[in-house]
């Protein structure tokens, strides 16, 4: 069935009745420091971004999911907005988007994001299906932007002031090109901070429409206690009005955010976050990853009989279960594309999410630990499909099984997701 996404409230504000929409709080790190934002864990007297009651590992999203169309069966999208930022979490957010596409078909999927980590994975992004990408964009001149950051991070290197400002805009800027080819609908927030950005909303908006930018959001600064901009003042409605008139001269303007919580559910007009509190916290208590999720073994072999293909070398798993006493080849599932360095390898984790064990005739060490480190145990064999999964059903070990000489993965490989020369 076809997805309709005409049924995004957020996105088109004629259905925000009839639609709703659930966030899920599974993305508690972050990669900047904004000078507006205050997170908060364990909270339910605020109603603002950056604010969740508990977060869910992407198993226990899975759950909530279930119960929170229960509650609510007009909700049509499922993002997630944070409490810090998708990309900080990459695994986690991915992971969930994965769990949600396979189980909610026809569910329209949503991410929030800064921007600063999106890239890598826009590829893997738009692969689940996600349709919907909001990235906030505070301006286009770094000598502003500078004013609204405290750091922005970049793996273990931490940058400040106009350097953080050009770092991020850079990222961001390269992300919506690449978001656009690949035909996600974009929308750009901003964020307006009195008397810091407040002259450059024409002339961001002017640079997104240019860039294909589909939507673009003005959002009062919301002066939040604990933060550098508490004592800011916030823009009044008539400011808001003007700025966002001069917004619509290049792009649409969304003029009914409401500035949702990390964990918000229900229609826009009617968030019952509150309401659903008790369920989201006894979810989040539930087992990270319960084994009945991991009924599957995945397969890297060239014709379907044998274990005989390396694991950089596959460009598909043959994903098999047990039914009774035989096994079934239940579908192929596409190998995340080489070239993208360990994050190949992190890929796949989520691509084989429902495996509990992964046969190749060979691999490297950096796969062979990620995978270990996800529950997937990486098993080297050669010979036929059939033994190896009696193997891994039954609990018995592999080394009756005859391997091939072993290549010199660990000694060489650097990692890079491209297989073994």
């Amino acid at each position: 069935m076809a997805i309709d996404y005409n049924r995004h409230p957020c996105f088109n504000p004629k259905v925000q009745g009839q639609f709703g929409r659930v966030h899920l709080p599974v993305a508690p790190k972050c990669n900047i420091k904004c000078n507006y934002c205050n997170r908060k864990y364990d909270c339910v007297n605020e109603s603002r971004p950056g604010v969740t009651s508990t977060i869910l590992s992407p198993e226990q999203a899975l759950v909530y999911m279930e119960k929170v169309l229960i509650a609510e069966p007009r909700i049509s999208v499922a993002g997630i907005a944070g409490p810090g930022d998708p990309f900080a979490n990459p695994d986690e957010t991915l992971g969930t988007m994965q769990l949600l596409r396979k189980n909610y078909p026809d569910l329209i999927l949503c991410l929030s994001t800064n921007g600063m980590g999106l890239y890598p994975y826009i590829d893997e992004v738009a692969d689940i299906g996600v349709s919907h990408v909001t990235v906030t964009v505070n301006g286009i001149d770094p000598q502003i932007t500078k004013n609204i950051y405290s750091w922005v991070s970049d793996g273990k290197i931490v940058y400040q002031g106009v350097q953080a400002a050009e770092l991020l805009l850079a990222r961001q800027l390269r992300a919506i090109e690449k978001l656009k080819k690949c035909g996600v609908t974009v929308k750009v927030n901003f964020i307006v901070v009195s008397g810091v950005n407040d002259h450059h909303v024409e002339e961001t908006a002017k640079f997104m429409a240019g860039m294909g930018v589909d939507l673009f959001n003005c959002m009062a600064l919301l002066p939040t206690e604990d933060t550098l901009f508490a004592n800011v003042v916030e823009p009044d409605k008539e400011t808001m009005a003007r700025l966002r008139g001069a917004g619509e001269k290049y792009l649409p303007q969304m003029r009914h955010c409401k500035r949702c919580r990390a964990d918000a559910v229900g229609l826009l007009g009617a968030d019952r976050s509150g309401e659903m509190a008790g369920c989201l916290n006894a979810c989040a208590s539930l087992p990270v990853r319960p084994a009945s999720e991991r009924p599957y073994v995945a397969v890297a072999s060239m014709e379907g009989m044998l274990v005989n293909q390396h694991l950089g070398e596959t460009t598909r798993f043959m994903i098999w279960e047990k039914v009774d006493d035989t096994f079934r080849m239940v579908e192929e599932r596409p190998a995340p594309m080489p070239g993208s360095g360990i994050g190949r390898w992190q890929a796949l984790t989520r691509v084989l999410s429902d495996c509990r064990a992964v046969l190749a005739s060979d691999m490297g060490d950096t796969p062979r630990e990620i995978l270990q480190k996800q529950g997937i145990e990486p098993v080297c064999m050669s010979g036929l499909i059939e033994m190896g999964l009696k193997a891994i059903y039954s609990g018995e070990g592999l080394s009756k099984l005859k391997r091939r000489e072993k290549k010199a993965c660990g000694t060489h490989c650097q990692g890079t997701g491209t297989g073994c020369g």
